[in-house]
């Protein structure tokens, strides 16, 4: 994982009279309250069967449910079969999959207060996928463990691969009822929020982008119609859940690539999702063709966020190389986002946001069995911690 060097990123001492951090502020995402505005982005596995979570989730979401996040977000869960990445993706499609992950829920909850929420995906072309521990290429249809992929357009997202399906009027109906049938199984499994994924070159994101959405019906063409799907999409499951519940979504806002997706239609997107109830956007880039060429830097994808929340009033989330507590400090005290996602980081650091919340003189929520690892001089680190000895 690429760390920041700029000496104004890294982590302080702590001061004797910090100001209030605005990291550590509660945030409000329709009715449901984050303590803090540091979010664990969801970041595939690849480690489920047949969909199903198992030990390898109850240890990785363990660990991250007492990180002391304001909100841990599952990683990508598919919405068919179809629509995994690879055969080894989260699932929400069947029954024995929302067992299991009743079941990895009941254990968060029995660790830690912390909210939760789960990220709907279809990955589109992008399916059929061997592993990334196996160089993540595609597996052909006809192969062991392939299947034919899903996207609006029969375009190949790489040189060589088989080209997906187009979906007919009638799949797109079937994916749409997909997303809403996760969406409640979501809420009866008492998740706290739903992102739907409209990010990183799957599906939603292919229908938005002009370098995969070559349709000549009301679904493709003009940027109005290339918005078309996924804003139905979100109107529907934002529809089949309470009110009460937060609904967002997570885009790339930029391919990267000339002539693709970018930053206006971001924008554009985000102004229809605000007048369809959508609670915030989370703001990535990227994903969709192998030609992008990304600008990797600290806090690269920033810029994005900032322009969306400027445009819109939105909540926004920035995501995106966030590897110091006072560079996420920066992002949210100088008004560019409202919360801050870190993915890579977390797992590089489970404690992260322990870290990040002594360095600026904040505090957060840890087990009682770990309060005797506050430091001496971070002697109000944890909420409520009063260590005796015998």
């Amino acid at each position: 994982m690429q760390r920041t060097t700029d000496p104004s990123l890294t982590t302080p001492t702590p001061a004797s009279n910090p100001a209030p951090s605005q990291l550590f502020q509660p945030l409000t995402l329709s009715q449901l309250t984050l303590p803090n505005r540091i979010v664990i982005a969801p970041m595939c596995q690849y480690s489920a069967q047949e969909g199903n979570a198992n030990d390898w989730h109850l240890m990785h979401y363990g660990s991250l449910a007492v990180s002391g996040a304001g909100m841990l977000v599952l990683e990508a869960t598919a919405v068919s079969a179809v629509g995994r990445i690879t055969d080894a993706d989260l699932g929400i499609y069947s029954d024995d999959n929302q067992q299991a992950l009743g079941r990895l829920m009941g254990s968060l909850r029995k660790l830690s207060a912390i909210p939760v929420a789960i990220q709907l995906a279809h990955a589109g072309r992008k399916a059929s996928s061997h592993l990334p521990w196996e160089g993540a290429a595609q597996i052909a249809p006809d192969a062991p463990r392939g299947w034919v992929a899903q996207a609006p357009s029969a375009i190949a997202h790489a040189a060589g691969e088989v080209p997906p399906a187009e979906m007919t009027p009638a799949e797109l109906v079937e994916v749409k009822d997909a997303f809403v049938a996760a969406a409640k199984a979501a809420d009866a499994l008492g998740i706290d929020g739903i992102e739907i994924h409209m990010a990183h070159g799957y599906l939603l994101h292919e229908f938005l982008s002009p370098l995969s959405n070559t349709r000549s019906d009301a679904y493709g063409g003009s940027l109005e119609n290339r918005l078309r799907y996924p804003l139905e999409l979100f109107a529907a499951v934002r529809a089949a859940v309470p009110a009460a519940k937060p609904v967002w979504v997570r885009i790339s806002a930029s391919d990267w690539v000339p002539g693709g997706w970018d930053i206006d239609g971001s924008i554009a997107l985000a102004q229809g999702l605000k007048a369809l109830g959508c609670s915030a956007i989370h703001v990535s880039s990227g994903g969709l063709s192998t030609a992008q060429q990304i600008p990797v830097q600290p806090g690269y994808q920033v810029g994005f966020a900032e322009a969306i929340k400027q445009a819109t009033g939105l909540t926004t989330i920035a995501v995106g190389l966030v590897t110091e507590p006072a560079q996420a400090e920066h992002i949210v005290a100088s008004g560019q986002a409202d919360a801050v996602a870190i993915g890579r980081a977390a797992l590089y650091d489970p404690r992260w946001p322990w870290h990040a919340a002594a360095s600026l003189g904040a505090q957060v929520d840890a087990p009682r069995q770990y309060w005797r690892s506050q430091p001496r001089e971070y002697s109000k680190l944890f909420r409520g911690a009063a260590v005796g000895v015998r």
